[in-house]
């Protein structure tokens, strides 16, 4: 794990100031997956593309290979042998990740029949469960749909996990962990979140599938 954060900063100094934070988030992925939990993760604009970044670094490999469960590459074979030696020689493992921005039927469904703001927060309400986990990006920290969000996780008896700039914001008051990088500007904050998030999802695989 040392090695992961160290070249971490090696590469981006000024996020020293988040390596605590980081780990505890990593940590807090690792005891939920531990517990067959799950990862929600939202963000707006630039953002939802960073919730739809560590999704797809979650469910499929991204640094380390991951392997299948015990036993599931046999269950595959069992229900139909040819079908089930491809999927057990190309599916990867997978640790559950939902980004909250993607489903465009509900999505539309709820903004247009009820409360806009509340559309992340419905998704969590449906998908969450206690011992899992929401993420919510937002260089602000003030993104209202994203605290609505984080307050409908923490009723769930989720944790939550805030990814911002480094001004004090709504989103402290409801997060677990904050991680805070030091910048302000949106596209400076931005640039900042996706090493972070890297960061994590080695963390978390190497745990996992190392």
């Amino acid at each position: 794990m040392t090695e992961i954060i160290n070249e971490l900063l090696t590469r981006y100094p000024a996020l020293d100031c988040c390596r605590e934070q980081i780990l505890q988030a990593a940590g807090l992925l690792i005891d939920s997956y531990s517990h067959d939990g799950k990862l929600l993760v939202a963000g707006n604009g630039g953002s939802a593309a960073d919730a739809e970044h560590i999704v797809g670094e979650m469910m499929k490999t991204f640094r380390i290979q991951k392997t299948l469960p015990a036993g599931y590459a046999e269950a595959l074979i069992a229900c139909d042998p040819e079908m089930g030696n491809v999927l057990r020689n190309h599916l990867q493992g997978a640790l559950p990740a939902i980004a909250l921005d993607g489903h465009i039927a509900l999505s539309t469904a709820y903004l247009n029949d009820c409360e806009p703001l509340l559309c992340f927060a419905q998704q969590v309400n449906g998908y969450g469960r206690e011992g899992d986990v929401f993420m919510g990006i937002s260089t602000s920290g003030n993104s209202r749909n994203i605290l609505f969000a984080a307050v409908a996780a923490k009723a769930r008896g989720m944790k939550v996990i805030g990814l911002t700039g480094e001004r004090e914001s709504r989103l402290d008051r409801f997060a677990d962990v904050c991680i805070k990088v030091p910048e302000n500007v949106t596209y400076k904050v931005q640039e900042l979140h996706l090493p972070v998030y890297h960061c994590i999802c080695q963390l978390v695989e190497k745990h996992f599938f190392a």
